[in-house]
């Protein structure tokens, strides 16, 4: 992967972690930059950026406290979602992240091309959520 789109991926998942940048500025300054989704995998701690043709590039992201819950609520994803989208003063992606564990998330996947994010538990239960941008 060239450089720019390493910085522009690097300079958007530390955005996602400090708040200084809302998740419509980040899809924005991604899809610009020519990706076509990321994945967020709270097991291994990464997050990787996709390219059309294949290329990707791998990202260590911060720990969330706890571990992966057994059981998935997605009820409680969906709650989560909409407290972020909100953007309350109390809001953070960190404190997103550690909930989301909490309620059995292992990960999830950001599709451009699909206007969607899949979260996943670690039994393949999801819940989508559909996004304008």
């Amino acid at each position: 992967m060239d450089a720019e789109r390493t910085s522009i991926a690097e300079i958007c998942l530390q955005a996602a972690h400090d708040g200084s940048l809302s998740f419509p500025e980040i899809v924005g300054k991604l899809i610009a930059a020519d990706f076509e989704g990321y994945s967020v995998d709270y097991r291994r701690n990464t997050q990787t950026f996709y390219l059309p043709d294949g290329e990707s590039l791998v990202c260590d992201i911060p720990q969330a406290a706890g571990s992966v819950g057994a059981k998935f609520d997605a009820g409680e994803i969906e709650r989560l979602v909409r407290w972020a989208q909100a953007n309350p003063a109390d809001y953070s992606y960190a404190v997103f992240s550690e909930k989301a564990r909490a309620a059995g998330c292992a990960g999830y996947f950001v599709s451009f091309l699909g206007r969607r994010v899949v979260y996943f538990g670690r039994t393949a239960e999801t819940h989508v959520e559909h996004f304008t941008r």
